[in-house]
C-alpha cells in the first residue's frame, strides 16, 4: 500500500493506493470521525482491483490549495471533490464504496454523474441530505442520537471540538460502535488525521449547513439545487447497515426505497456498528466484488 498525492480541484489530496494498478478502479470513502485506515483490511481483500482511498477535505494530509477557499463540509463539495479526484487521476468510471460523509459523496456522484459509476456500495442506504426538511423534528428516539450535531451548532461546540478533538471523536467511536472492541493503537492510527488544521472548520460547517444554519460554498450551489430534488440513484447498488449502529436506527432502510433504481441487495449486519468497513471488512469487500 502506497501513500500518494494529487492536485484535484481546490485540494491537494492525500490518498492510499493498493492492489493491481492495472485493475478495475475502486474508490473507498471514509466518514466522520474516521479516515482511510477504515479501509485497509477491505483493500487487502480486493487484490485484483486498483483500490484508491483518499483522505477527505479537512483530514490527514489533504489540504486546500488556497486560503480563500471556503472551509465547507457540505454534501455538495464532498461530491465535487470526488469527481475532481477521479478527473485528476484520469479515472472515467469506478466502483464507489463509502459510509457516513464518504457514503454521501458516493451516493451523490452515483445520482448526478451515473456515467462515472460502475456500482455503489453505500453504508446506510440513501443518505443524500434533505436540507429543506432538516428543521422538522424527528421522534425522540432518533433525536438523542444526534446530540453531537446539535452541540456543534453553537460556538461552545466548536471550542469543545477544538480543545478536545481526540476525546470527543473517541467517544463517538464508542457510542456508535458499542460492540466493537477497538484498541488504543487502532484509534490513534486514525486520530492522527484529526490534527489537520482545517478539521474543525470543515466539521463544524458540515453539521451546521445540513440544518440550513449557515450558507454553503457558492461554487456548488447548482449541485445543491439538484440534490434538493432528491434524485434517484440508478446505478447498481448494494446497501449495508450495521445492526448495532449507534447513530442510525438500523432496519434495512434501503429495501423498497424508490430512490434506488437498481438496488441489488440490502444487508443488515448483526453486531456491527457505524464504522462498517473497519468492523466488517469481509462483508464490505464482498459487496464491492459483487458490483465490480
Amino acid at each position: 500500500m502506497k501513500q500518494r498525492r494529487v492536485t484535484a480541484g481546490v485540494l491537494d489530496v492525500g490518498y492510499l493506493e493498493a492492489g493491481d494498478p492495472d485493475g478495475p478502479p475502486v474508490i473507498l470513502l471514509h466518514g466522520f470521525p474516521y479516515d482511510v485506515h477504515a479501509f485497509t483490511d477491505v483493500a487487502g481483500l480486493l487484490p485484483g482491483h486498483r483500490v484508491l482511498m483518499p483522505w477527505l477535505r479537512g483530514y490527514g494530509p489533504t489540504c486546500f490549495l488556497s486560503d480563500a477557499t471556503p472551509r465547507s463540509g457540505q454534501q455538495a463539495v464532498l461530491a465535487q471533490d470526488l469527481v475532481d479526484f477521479m478527473d485528476a487521476l484520469a479515472i472515467p468510471r469506478a466502483v464507489l464504496g463509502g459510509y457516513d460523509w464518504g457514503g454521501r459523496a458516493a451516493c451523490i456522484v452515483a445520482a448526478l454523474w451515473p456515467e462515472r459509476v460502475v456500482g455503489l456500495v453505500t453504508g446506510g442506504g440513501y443518505n443524500i441530505q434533505d436540507i429543506a426538511a432538516a428543521a422538522r423534528p424527528a421522534p425522540p428516539e432518533n433525536e438523542y442520537r444526534h446530540w453531537y450535531q446539535y452541540y456543534l451548532h453553537g460556538e461552545r461546540g466548536r471550542a469543545g471540538l477544538t480543545q478536545n478533538r481526540d476525546a470527543f471523536c473517541r467517544l463517538l467511536w464508542r457510542l456508535w460502535s458499542p460492540e466493537w472492541a477497538f484498541g488504543d493503537a487502532t484509534y490513534a492510527e486514525t486520530a492522527a488525521s484529526f490534527a489537520n488544521p482545517d478539521f474543525v472548520a470543515v466539521v463544524v460547517h458540515s453539521y451546521r449547513h445540513r440544518y440550513g444554519l449557515v450558507p454553503g460554498d457558492p461554487a456548488v450551489e447548482a449541485i445543491e439545487a439538484r440534490l434538493a430534488r432528491r434524485p434517484v440513484i440508478g446505478v447498481p447498488t448494494i446497501s449495508l447497515e450495521g445492526g448495532a449502529d449507534g447513530v442510525s436506527a438500523p432496519g434495512g432502510t434501503a429495501a423498497g426505497d424508490p430512490r434506488f433504481g437498481d438496488l441489488r441487495a440490502c444487508h443488515v449486519l448483526p453486531g456491527i456498528g457505524h464504522n462498517l468497513p473497519q468492523e466488517a471488512p469481509a462483508a464490505f469487500a464482498a459487496a464491492i466484488r459483487a458490483l465490480g
